[in-house]
């Protein structure tokens, strides 16, 4: 009887398992809809509201994501609006005071979702009005970067019913949105009306361009807004692969909607002396925040100034070193100078400025010597070891090596040859310098010219009249080129190959459309220019290709000072125009290639080939669909 009641448990048992463990559980679909909008208080589209706390009720927990880079309020606000999500409501308090008459417009973008799966809710925007009616009308259009035409992502673009140039700098913007990664902008709630229109990286939050590090935008002509019925052809998806039909949709479609600005940085910014610096002891530098025509005048108050120095500077003069000539004054810890300069005053204006000013060296003369000991000790115990061993040994200290970077290789007919220097020449004797052309097994001397760079002092060219397959010798002699400390260069000795003409191709680029009289392509690899060609008589010519995908960019040069110039809102100046060939070009070796571009066949904001863009587009937001694909794993099983 025992035997019985114990196996009739067991089986229960065995049956209560198993009915407890039919398989895991997979926890239902999954939530596949975006969140819903139920209310809000005001309601949407509200006129004559005067409630400056927005509240948006939704149909579940929802989130914001990046809610102070995306979420726009118009008119803009000085003080910034509190913007939260709490749970099923995305509240919205705005700290200025509500201005009458006014359409506010929220633009939320992509940045709502729902909480659990993260859904989006797509583009939106919450509108309201303090006045009678709603404005409507929208300006939509994209922000490039004027010098490389890259789309600028979360630029400020704003409008001024005031015309005078002074709104732009004085005043808060009307109405505002900002760009995403496409650059494009859609500035909603505007009254019916004429407009002019800038862009600006507000780095200050005051709406206005009150700095001039700030990069803007501006348009020399005024927008209208209008609107009018339009059909566009939309596409019904069965998934996400295969489409049901293409039906047409009505819409209202909101002028102008094709706007393009090309954004700058000036370089025209007030000058002042933004910085010294000694950090090495054999020169000191002075950094200023913009360009000038003229150097500094420095005269020495603890030493003599006279012939004291080699000035290195950029093009601008605004970025100065100042090397030492003399050993006594590397090895002084402190230089004491008045230093006059051109700074901006508060009206705009250049005036003299002095300044009394300490260069103080990183590493004072103690440590130097100190270091200089112990580098001629360490040499010296290395040379007694070498001497003991029987093996070659240095009698004298040698001289310290002149640094340099020499490029010499195998290079097209149409290159040369480049050595940059560490430190400023004193002497050059070019008599120590040979160049051979080998003809069968013997060497024979070479014709060359040896100059300094037209911009940079630390740069020097060898050119050479070089035939195709033909090998050269470079001899350079130890101390050809002895330095203002006295440093000599190393021996050289390096072949190099001048390539066939059958390893280049040659491009042609008949340009067409307007400014190309002045016009300067570039060919590009990436969106790095590799070469410049002016445009003569419509065409731009490059030889010695090497073959490979190239892109093109042209520069409208109209001051034709061989660069691009940026623009200046002060003086109503635009930047140069920069046009980009949407098409690649491929260059095969002993191909003559012919390239017909019209610079204005395609709108500027779709002339960069998205391949070397590097400002891509946002990522759309859209529904994962995990419903079907676990499904479609289920199949597989």
């Amino acid at each position: 009887m025992k035997l019985r009641v114990l196996l009739f448990s067991l089986v229960c048992m065995l049956l209560v398992t198993s009915c407890a463990n039919p398989g895991t559980p997979d926890g239902g679909p999954y939530d596949e809809e975006p969140p819903r909008i139920i209310g809000s208080t005001p309601v949407y589209g509200q006129i004559g509201s005067k409630n400056a706390k927005i509240q948006i009720f939704f149909n579940e927990l929802v989130q914001l994501e990046n809610a102070t880079e995306k979420v726009v309020v118009s008119p803009p606000q000085l003080e910034m609006p509190e913007i939260a999500s709490k749970g099923k409501y995305i509240e919205v308090k705005l700290s200025d005071s509500l201005k009458s008459n006014t359409t506010y417009s929220i633009d939320f973008s992509d940045a709502i979702i729902d909480n659990n799966e993260g859904n989006p809710l797509g583009n939106y925007a919450f509108v309201f009005s303090t006045g009678e009616n709603i404005d409507t009308m929208e300006v939509a259009g994209t922000v490039l970067n004027a010098a490389n035409l890259e789309p600028v992502k979360g630029i400020l673009v704003g409008l001024h019913e005031d015309m005078a140039d002074t709104a732009f700098t004085k005043t808060p913007f009307l109405r505002v949105a900002r760009t995403n990664g496409s650059g494009r902008f859609v500035i909603r709630g505007v009254k019916r009306g004429t407009y002019k229109i800038y862009a600006l990286n507000d780095a200050d939050g005051d709406f206005r361009y009150s700095q001039k590090s700030e990069m803007i935008a501006f348009s020399p002509q005024t927008i209208t807004t209008d609107c009018f019925p339009d059909v566009k052809m939309d596409t019904i998806w069965h998934d996400s692969i295969f489409y049901d039909s293409i039906v047409p949709v009505h819409y209202t479609h909101f002028m102008p909607d094709n706007v393009v600005l090309c954004a700058f940085n000036t370089t025209h910014a007030d000058r002042h002396l933004l910085k010294t610096e000694r950090s090495d002891s054999r020169h000191f530098d002075l950094f200023f925040t913009g360009p000038s025509t003229e150097l500094p005048t420095i005269k020495g108050l603890n030493f003599n100034e006279t012939d004291a120095w080699v000035i290195e500077s950029n093009e601008t003069k605004d970025t100065l070193r100042y090397w030492l000539r003399d050993t006594t004054l590397i090895y002084q810890d402190t230089l004491e100078a008045e230093v006059k300069y051109l700074e901006t005053d508060s009206m705009g204006i250049l005036i003299e400025q002095i300044d009394t000013i300490e260069f103080i060296s990183k590493f004072s003369h103690e440590k130097q010597v100190k270091w200089a000991q112990e580098a001629y000790k360490k040499w010296k115990k290395e040379q007694n070891k070498r001497k003991k061993k029987g093996e070659p040994y240095e009698e004298n200290y040698p001289v310290p090596e002149l640094e340099m970077t020499k490029y010499v290789g195998n290079i097209a007919p149409n290159e040369n040859l480049s050595f940059i220097f560490k430190e400023p020449l004193a002497r050059i004797d070019t008599s120590k310098i040979h160049l051979y052309l080998q003809k069968d097994s013997i060497y024979e001397e070479a014709p060359y010219l040896f100059r300094q760079d037209s911009v940079s002092m630390m740069k020097y060219i060898l050119y050479g009249e070089w035939r195709p397959q033909q090998r050269y010798r470079l001899i350079v002699d130890s101390a050809a080129f002895i330095g203002i400390y006295d440093h000599a260069s190393l021996k050289i000795d390096d072949k190099f190959d001048i390539p066939s003409l059958d390893f280049y191709g040659s491009l042609f680029v008949n340009v067409t459309g307007k400014d190309t009289d002045s016009g300067i392509v570039q060919l590009l690899t990436s969106d790095k220019p590799i070469n410049n060609a002016r445009v003569k008589n419509g065409t731009a010519e490059f030889f010695f290709v090497k073959p490979g995908t190239y892109f093109l960019r042209m520069i409208a040069d109209k001051n034709g000072n061989n660069k691009w110039d940026e623009g200046d809102y002060d003086k109503g100046l635009q930047p140069e125009d920069v046009y980009y060939c949407p098409q690649k070009v491929i260059v095969k070796a002993r191909w003559d290639i012919s390239h017909d571009w019209n610079v204005d066949a395609v709108s500027r904001e779709k002339q960069k080939p998205l391949i070397i863009t590097k400002q891509k587009p946002d990522q759309a937001k859209t529904i994962q669909n995990r419903n079907a694909e676990r499904e479609r794993e289920r199949g597989k099983r």
